[in-house]
């Protein structure tokens, strides 16, 4: 079910790119929306591990440095049937971890020296589970493409403005369908761009149950990374926040906040298990 709505959320995406590039600049508008968004993929797409483990100033070890969590990680990406991943560890003292890379056999799983301190193993292994879910589900190049995408919508009428995209005759749309484009799509591309990472990380949460046969080892994990979360800061870029498995700047809301946040209510989350437990 996720991973459909996941594809609908795209599909509706790349619909409201292609129409801002067509209402905007027209068949010009068009083909330099693709180049703008391929652009930005490409260089998401090769380039993200090396630029979210700067951000978060992870750093790689061996099996020899962190013996037991390379261990960990082993056991449990032969159980998803995943090649080895890279293993880092981020010097923040909040219990977090995020998986980054743009295949399985290209993939990071990081944690905090905060997790390793503070998380009981099988709640770490649980969480360890859900990283290699997102590596599993291909979910970087899924939320790479979402934001490659939303971003070239947000820099495309400035684009159209001054790199001389401009429509030709008889190309012309309504200007006022013009002005809602760009003033609105922008913020449109953003919501769906936040309700696809939301739904990857439901399908990561399922996923990573699946791994470790039983949901309970997330769910307690989940609730201790949300209230670790409120009491321990982590200094880090918002950009660098969706990675995390709980937000990391512990800015949950309700109403239309939840349109722009990146990970579903940890409540949900836990809803989310505990029904998929009842089905088994």
């Amino acid at each position: 079910m996720h991973h459909l709505k996941t594809f609908t959320l795209m599909a509706g995406l790349m619909v409201l790119f292609l129409a801002a590039g067509q209402a905007i600049g027209g068949t010009n508008g068009l083909v330099m929306a693709l180049v703008i968004g391929s652009a930005m993929n490409f260089i998401m797409y090769f380039f993200s591990d090396r630029m979210v483990l700067k951000m978060y100033r992870a750093k790689v070890v061996t099996a020899e440095e962190a013996p037991e969590l390379y261990a960990m990680v082993d056991r449990l990406r032969q159980r998803a049937g995943l090649p080895m991943p890279v293993v880092a560890v981020a010097p923040h003292d909040q219990p977090n971890a995020f998986a980054t890379g743009r295949s399985p056999s290209k993939a990071v799983v990081a944690v905090t020296t905060g997790i390793l301190k503070y998380m009981p193993q099988e709640e770490l292994e649980g969480v360890i589970a859900h990283e290699l879910a997102h590596i599993k589900n291909r979910d970087m190049l899924i939320t790479t493409i979402a934001a490659g995408i939303a971003g070239a919508i947000g820099y495309l009428p400035w684009l159209m403005m001054f790199g001389g995209g401009g429509r030709r005759d008889g190309e012309g749309g309504h200007p006022i369908v013009q002005i809602v484009i760009v003033l609105l799509g922008p913020l449109a591309a953003m919501i769906i761009q936040m309700a696809v990472s939301r739904q990857r990380e439901f399908a990561a949460d399922r996923t990573a149950a699946e791994i470790m046969g039983t949901a309970r080892p997330m769910v307690n994990a989940l609730r201790r990374l949300e209230q670790m979360s409120h009491q321990i800061p982590m200094n880090i870029a918002p950009a660098a926040a969706p990675l995390a498995q709980v937000n990391p700047l512990a800015m949950q809301g309700g109403g239309l906040s939840k349109l722009f946040a990146t990970h579903p209510p940890t409540a949900d989350r836990i809803a989310a298990l505990d029904g998929w437990s009842a089905r088994r």
